[in-house]
């Protein structure tokens, strides 16, 4: 059977099976029912994804200059960004409101309000936080890398305790452990997200974000806060990660600092290059979005893993809110909830990567040879990303835009003792902010843009595994099935009822 007849029944398959009516989202209660049937909006964007495939397949027949020759317009330097938000104040503010805004969550969380709708840290560190960040993250920039502040309490102890040259790491980041503590702590963080129960209890809320504190400044203590953030901390490999998608980058355009570099930077996004670099041959630079995914470079298995555990487990967030998931619960009764929650967050992600590798191995039968399936695997893992991210926006939004309001009465009364700072205490969630209509629409044409993207990062990749153009296209028809076929679930699950 062809590769083009394999893909054309696994769409079909896929509308077959995605024939429900109805679609529902964050914080709408009530019921919103499509214009035409979910089948006719899975074919459209399934047929628009596979168009995509043809029109790259055709016009995009070289990787470009390791895909690095991207047009970029310099903004430091510039008088207007350097008098604003490049100036140094700026960024000294910006970093002091990050830790007394960590200071305030701590409290808040341990000695605030034990009611999670009355205490500032619920809301703000899965709402605000959380969804705000990875939004931010994946258009803006990295700016978690600029004001984290785990990372500046750690620079302000060294000024301090260490001027002379800061603290020297205890021992040198083995490159054997690459990114696998970040996929750990990932999968622990994923976990408190989506199954554990007291997960917007204040005071747990509280204790989760002590341990995390003490895991990284340990890490920074051991291996160097470069080096533990570049590969330990899953939420700057996560933000670092979306952030490649992002219309900014951070770039040394010195190459003896770029080869003098420990972290294979290329000297991109780096922040040892930038601190080595000289004031000319470093600065912020703007892109086109998505830019920063094309670049060459060695994936390793890890980060590989990583960004598969990342997509899968923003996927399982939005498919345990499903009656099919409600069905799951009912058919494990002697389980308890949190446990059968447990095993689809850790059973998602192993079918996602047994599905991907399974992929990964006909994209190395299809290009002849030219790959192995690990190879394939590690090199196209990137064109996941904007995957990921077009989901997160998709389940994400109306949650941002509608219960995100809550901030605004408890950014006055952040411990629930009563207080009215600022005077918005009584304020109320307007909840026709964004209707369903216009959530169901914008995750449609996000979840289509992201796989188109997808699939350019993807041929871009190939063209550069395998120098055959006709071999590199072959390669990539598993890997449009099952962007095809992620497209049919997203928007299945996307349109569910929300039961929780």
């Amino acid at each position: 059977m062809t590769a083009g007849r394999t893909a054309a029944l696994a769409v079909a398959a896929a509308v077959a099976l995605l024939a429900a009516q109805t679609a529902h989202a964050h914080g709408f209660g009530a019921r919103y029912d499509l214009p035409v049937p979910l089948s006719y909006f899975v074919a459209g964007a399934a047929a628009a994804v596979a168009l995509s495939f043809v029109v790259v397949g055709v016009f995009v027949r070289s990787p470009g200059t390791g895909g690095a020759g991207y047009p970029v317009y310099r903004l430091t330097g510039r008088r207007w960004f350097d008098l604003t938000l490049g100036s140094r104040p700026v960024l000294l503010i910006a970093r002091a409101a990050s830790v007394l805004l960590l200071a305030l969550i701590v409290a808040t969380s341990l000695f605030g309000s034990h009611k999670p709708l009355e205490n500032l840290s619920p809301v703000f560190i899965w709402i605000i936080w959380w969804v705000g960040a990875g939004f931010v993250s994946a258009t803006v920039g990295n700016v978690w890398a600029a004001i984290n502040p785990w990372r500046a309490v750690f620079e302000w102890a060294e000024r301090a305790l260490a001027p002379r040259g800061g603290f020297t790491p205890l021992q040198r980041y083995p490159r054997s452990w690459s990114l696998w503590p970040a996929v750990a702590l990932f999968a622990a963080f994923a976990w408190v997200e989506n199954v554990y129960a007291g997960a917007a209890v204040p005071a747990n809320l509280g204790t989760i974000i002590v341990v995390y504190s003490v895991i990284q400044w340990t890490g920074m203590l051991f291996f160097g806060k470069d080096a533990w953030l570049r590969y330990g901390d899953p939420l700057s490999v996560l933000f670092g990660l979306f952030a490649r998608f992002a219309v900014t980058e951070v770039r040394v355009t010195d190459a003896r600092v770029r080869r003098r570099c420990e972290l294979e930077c290329g000297g991109v996004d780096c922040g040892p290059c930038f601190a080595a670099a000289a004031p000319a041959r470093r600065g912020l630079y703007l892109r086109p979005p998505g830019a920063g995914l094309l670049r060459a470079e060695h994936v390793t298995t890890a980060a590989a893993v990583f960004v598969v555990v990342a997509l899968s487990a923003v996927t399982f967030d939005g498919l345990k809110e499903t009656p099919a998931w409600s069905a799951v619960h009912r058919a494990l009764g002697p389980l308890d909830a949190q446990a059968v929650d447990t095993i689809g967050l850790f059973g998602v992600p192993g079918a996602f990567l047994c599905l991907y590798l399974a992929f990964s191995w006909a994209m190395g039968r299809m290009s002849g040879g030219a790959i192995d399936a690990g190879r394939a695997a590690r090199a196209f893992v990137l064109s996941l990303i904007p995957i990921a991210l077009a989901y997160h926006f998709a389940h994400y939004l109306a949650l941002l835009l509608i219960q995100g309001q809550a901030i605004v009465p408890l950014a006055s009364d952040p411990f629930g003792f009563g207080w009215d700072l600022f005077g918005s205490s009584d304020y109320r969630i307007d909840i026709g902010v964004i209707n369903a209509e216009a959530a169901w629409f914008f995750s449609v044409a996000v979840i289509v843009v992201g796989h188109v993207a997808a699939v350019l990062i993807a041929h871009v990749a190939a063209l550069r595994e395998i120098p055959d153009h006709a071999a590199a296209l072959r390669s990539q028809y598993p890997m449009l099935v099952l962007m095809v076929a992620y497209t049919a679930v997203s928007l299945w699950i996307i349109s569910q009822p929300i039961i929780e």
